[in-house]
């Protein structure tokens, strides 16, 4: 391995991302001597930008919002044994690396971070006989139904504001996951153990989510991707109701694991110091 290593998070926008605070941890928690940046790419340069990872010294990256799926093609094109099974799976990447010939290689560990964060915030959740809603129909939507059908839940149903790509989705993952009209989410939410919001909708920067959450059972629990701010309105709305609730935060640790081993070596534990500090940050912004 080279003595300075490099990786990246890159996005569009990429802007709110605390990736980098995140390495930067386990860098010096690990004696790693090495960097991790945030990289604004646009989804025109994307490709260009992955196929010069190696010119530019990274070692590889992360993918966030809006390259999941648009990477995961890239890379499957130009290595076709180099997305792992979950990645192929999904047909969205959010973990790139280049192996020791400097092919490109992927995998999706949204799943692994979503469901460790929400295993880890819910405890007593059991997936036998929970009907669960994911709103979205990306790249993390595609993560988080593939960790509840694999959990052994009941149902998934997925509602997008463009209908015909949530039924693409719920084809694709096959049974117990199905697709609803964004106008059937109400009705939908009476009969909802677990709600997840998995769009960008109520981040930072991003427009406001309105979901009704009158709708929910008294014992729902909900989830929201969206880390900034730490404490969505969708999470304020929902603790008010006195429901239980699960932020991003805890997602976007767990998942940024495996890429960290890929890139530096050291397999990397989730503290309590970590989210500490990534909180504290947060709170600042």
């Amino acid at each position: 391995m080279p003595e300075f290593m490099r990786a990246c998070v890159i996005g569009w926008p990429i802007r709110h991302s605390r990736s980098p605070l995140i390495h930067r941890f386990w860098l010096k928690e690990y004696g790693v001597k090495g960097d991790y940046e945030k990289i604004p790419v646009k989804p025109e340069e994307l490709e260009e930008f992955l196929a010069g990872l190696a010119v530019n010294g990274l070692r590889g990256c992360n993918v966030t919002i809006p390259h999941k799926e648009r990477a995961y093609e890239i890379v499957a094109r130009a290595n076709s044994s180099g997305v792992n099974p979950m990645g192929r799976r999904l047909k969205a990447v959010n973990t790139i690396w280049l192996d020791e010939k400097g092919r490109l290689c992927a995998d999706n560990t949204d799943v692994h971070g979503f469901m460790a964060n929400f295993r880890q915030r819910q405890p007593q959740w059991r997936a036998k006989d929970q009907a669960v809603t994911v709103l979205g129909a990306g790249g993390a939507a595609r993560a988080i139904v593939a960790g509840f059908i694999d959990a052994g839940v009941k149902s998934v149903t997925v509602v997008n504001r463009t209908g015909e790509k949530a039924l693409d989705l719920a084809a694709e993952m096959g049974p117990p996951a199905a697709a609803a009209r964004l106008d059937a989410l109400p009705a939908l939410l009476e009969k909802t153990d677990v709600f997840v919001n998995a769009t960008s909708l109520g981040m930072t920067g991003q427009p406001p989510l309105s979901v009704p959450l009158e709708a929910l059972p008294a014992h729902a629990i909900v989830a929201d991707i969206v880390y900034a701010p730490l404490q969505t309105d969708l999470l304020r709305a929902a603790a008010r109701r006195g429901l239980k609730t699960v932020d991003g935060l805890g997602m976007l640790l767990h998942q940024a694991a495996p890429g960290f081993e890929k890139w530096f070596g050291p397999r990397p534990e989730v503290t309590r110091d970590l989210r500490e500090l990534i909180e504290r940050d947060l709170e600042g912004a």
